[in-house]
């Protein structure tokens, strides 16, 4: 290290710069609450009392903050730094004071001198201890059955919520990535502190606060404070939890406290009042599913009516049909769309139908396992009746709260349908990679819009990546599918605890499947374009083709000019006008789209 001297000082920044470093000190430093001091200064033979006073004021911060793990000595300093090693012990010994209650920012904003963090390592030192224990002071202790834990003082969550996310690191997916589960969840904790307060159970002071709370929440407000993971033990215990606490605390600053202070407004005695995760949960999912609903049918109808409005541009384009991969039988490419369209009309029907029938008998009021109990006889009427109102969802409370507790047979249901639209979207997008393969030694029917290019070697090669990316996403649906049905199955007795799987899995397949019909629709369906001639000139030289003659030739004919055409590698036209089975203009007429396409004979002229 080098000797610090008058010439070799750079330029000092002022208390500004201890201010503004001050402001940006990580929330997530706390986590590691170590002080690393820096070896400063120029070694000398002995010790002064100022490097001793120095030394049993780090010890004592040590002591009574817990917070420094590791103290670098100090060499002691020439005499030009003697100052700065004063100076560091005052700031040490005040340090010292802020771990018992004492502002750090307050102290810090009072240096008046300019500092320079590489003037001297002992500065330095300063500036890092400044960063730490400023770090330190923007957390909160909060306490539970299992102890006190130090809870970032900004985050709205609390005790419960910060041990479920040191506990489950699994799927990297927080709460927050499905706000209508975020807001699912709002409303449920909004219905039962309606209900409660009609039943004289919640003041009208904590009602209010925590109305706001969820009404902040239902707007859209602090979904980022939903930080638990969505895989987690527990039976959804965490997710409750970290709802109750971010509701608490956001009513606590609306009444005037601090977060944290649960004497005012707690979050399970106040917040989760009546309720027990085994029926606020579910009926959360429920809700949450029922209020992306809207959106994942409109994804569906936009598709369905790209493919409709394709179906009636090509409706004139003839083309053959094939089965097994073989040539079978002419048809439209008008027909094949709207073939497409209407296979997903029906799963459109259903989801609307049923999907509501599924999910909006909900057990909230059953508390822990659907006797309701620690719940007011008239709660389980009124909550849902609130919840139904502030939801806009017909809701209804289930007729057996122990079976609806128990029970995952809707949500079962409910993956089975989205797997089938899954299904359905992966096998069209088979055939619109296959119908526009080529372009030179494919089908080649049809043009699919150039998304990007398709190789890093290949020069000149655009693949069809948003049938390919549809493909996976139906892959992941049925996986996802495959997944909650194990889930529901591992239920024990009066509850499933699998349920955060079950809610995982359903609205990751629902976000999927929307995304993905919304990306088909957009980058590709709207885009797509036909090749006429090429559709034309498959048909003519179609083998195929003679089973649309047999009716007109007669079968010993079209067998043999079917062997023919193979053998020789003519068409079958060709060989028809050649042995003057049909003239052209019979052949014009039986050929026409509208005569190709439809159980019709064609009659034909003397």
């Amino acid at each position: 290290m080098r000797a610090v001297t008058r010439n070799n000082c750079p330029a000092a920044v002022s208390s500004t710069g201890v201010r503004e470093r001050l402001t940006k000190v990580s929330p997530n430093a706390a986590s590691r609450l170590r002080i690393r001091l820096l070896n400063a200064g120029c070694v000398t033979k002995r010790r002064s009392a100022a490097w001793e006073k120095l030394r049993v004021a780090a010890r004592a911060l040590k002591s009574s903050s817990h917070l420094l793990s590791r103290f670098i000595t100090f060499s002691r300093t020439t005499h030009q730094n003697r100052s700065h090693v004063r100076r560091t012990v005052g700031v040490t010994s005040a340090l010292c004071r802020i771990c018992i209650g004492q502002c750090l920012t307050a102290l810090a904003l009072t240096f008046t001198k300019a500092y320079d963090p590489q003037r001297s390592g002992t500065d330095r030192v300063l500036i890092e201890m400044i960063s730490i224990m400023s770090s330190a002071a923007s957390f909160r202790t909060e306490k539970d059955l299992l102890g006190v834990l130090e809870v970032p003082a900004q985050a709205y969550y609390g005790i419960q919520t910060l041990r479920a996310v040191n506990n489950f690191r699994l799927s990297g997916v927080p709460i927050s990535h499905y706000p209508k589960l975020v807001i699912g969840l709002a409303m449920v904790k909004q219905a039962a502190a309606d209900a409660n307060r009609e039943l004289g159970q919640l003041s009208e002071a904590k009602h209010a606060a925590i109305s706001e709370a969820c009404a902040r929440l239902i707007r859209g407000d602090f979904h980022e404070e939903f930080v638990v993971d969505m895989i987690q033990g527990g039976a959804g215990t965490s997710t409750n939890m970290n709802a109750n606490e971010v509701i608490a605390n956001i009513a606590l600053e609306a009444m005037g406290h601090q977060k944290g202070e649960y004497q005012y407004l707690h979050p399970n005695n106040d917040v989760n009042m009546a309720q027990s995760t085994n029926d606020a949960y579910p009926t959360a999912i429920r809700l949450g599913l029922l209020l992306g609903h809207d959106a994942l049918l409109a994804s569906l109808d936009s598709l369905i009516q790209s493919f409709a409005a394709k179906g009636e541009e090509f409706g004139h384009v003839l083309k053959m049909g094939r089965t097994q991969l073989q040539d079978a039988v002419p048809m439209t490419l008008g027909q094949e769309f709207r073939a497409f369209a209407t296979t997903l009309s029906e799963d459109l029907a259903r989801l609307k139908t049923l999907a509501p029938e599924l999910l909006t008998e909900v057990n909230l009021g059953g508390t822990a396992i659907g006797t309701g109990i620690n719940a007011d006889p008239r709660y389980q009427a009124l909550a849902v009746q609130r919840l139904a109102t502030i939801s806009g969802q017909p809701l209804v409370p289930a007729a057996d709260l122990i079976e609806a507790t128990s029970d995952m047979g809707a949500f079962v249901l409910f993956s089975g349908m989205l797997k089938r639209t899954a299904v359905k979207l992966s096998k069209i997008c088979n055939d619109l990679r296959l119908l526009s393969s080529g372009p030179r030694t494919g089908i080649n029917e049809i043009n699919l819009p150039a998304r990007q290019p398709g190789s890093s070697i290949m020069p000149g090669k655009v693949n069809p990546v948003i049938p390919e990316a549809v493909n996976q996403v139906a892959f992941q649906i049925i996986g996802n599918d495959l997944a909650l049905t194990m889930a529901a199955e591992g239920g024990q007795l009066q509850l499933n605890v699998m349920e955060p799987l079950i809610a995982f899995k359903i609205f990751d397949s629902i976000r999927l499947l929307q995304r993905a019909m919304d990306m088909l629709r957009e980058h590709c369906i709207v885009g797509i374009t036909a090749n006429e001639a090429r559709c034309r000139e498959l048909v003519e030289h179609s083998i195929g083709l003679v089973t649309a003659l047999n009716p007109y030739i007669g079968y010993e004919n079209a067998t043999r000019i079917a062997r023919v055409a193979l053998e020789s590698g003519r068409g079958v036209l060709e060989l028809v006008r050649e042995e003057g089975l049909l003239d052209d203009a019979m052949l014009d007429d039986i050929l026409r789209p509208e005569n190709m396409i439809a159980p019709r004979l064609v009659p034909l002229k003397a």
